[in-house]
């Protein structure tokens, strides 16, 4: 071995031993986001919201779904009794009314979702606040939103519901 690769190696494993002794000193929590989300005051609070401002239209079109199962039924009882004029009628009736269902219904869903996800990003926002103030109070290097495994001595998921419920009273 030459004198550089030693120099090389005795540098790579001093650099190691420094990373080893600095990992030991880590501190890391996570979160999970989930409870948050279910637990939080401020998510119950935008889950109400959007149950009122969306309940009217979602009794609409389960009132037009509730229609349109009867027409269909209604159809299908008198269809033997009509001429082929009226059974064709009906039925471009029935596609028509079937066709403005399901806009209303695909449209309803996406403002739905837009609005969900407005609410919940507000959520998220105000749950990173309370992380950073438990981070910054506790000391923590590393907070983490997502794992695949923890022991519990690592969520501090208690500690930021604390925050966000006491702050939403």
């Amino acid at each position: 071995m030459t004198m550089f690769t030693r120099q090389i190696s005795l540098a790579l494993v001093l650099g190691l031993a420094a990373l080893c002794a600095q990992a030991e000193e880590i501190r890391i929590g996570f979160i999970n986001t989930d409870r948050i989300f279910k637990e939080a005051n401020t998510a119950k609070q935008a889950q109400a919201k959007l149950e009122q401002e969306f309940s009217k239209r979602q009794k609409d079109l389960t009132d037009l779904q509730q229609s349109l199962k009867t027409m269909s039924e209604k159809f299908e009882r008198d269809a033997p009794a009509m001429s082929e004029a009226q059974r064709a009628a009906r039925q471009k009736e029935f596609a028509e009314q079937n066709r403005d269902f399901q806009r209303k219904q695909r449209e309803f869903q996406e403002d739905l979702n837009g609005r969900r996800n407005e609410e919940l990003q507000q959520v998220l926002d105000k749950a990173n606040k309370a992380v950073r103030q438990v981070a910054d109070a506790e000391k923590y290097d590393l907070v983490i939103q997502e794992v695949v495994y923890s022991n519990g001595k690592h969520d501090i998921t208690d500690r930021v519901l604390k925050i966000l419920n006491a702050g939403s009273k």
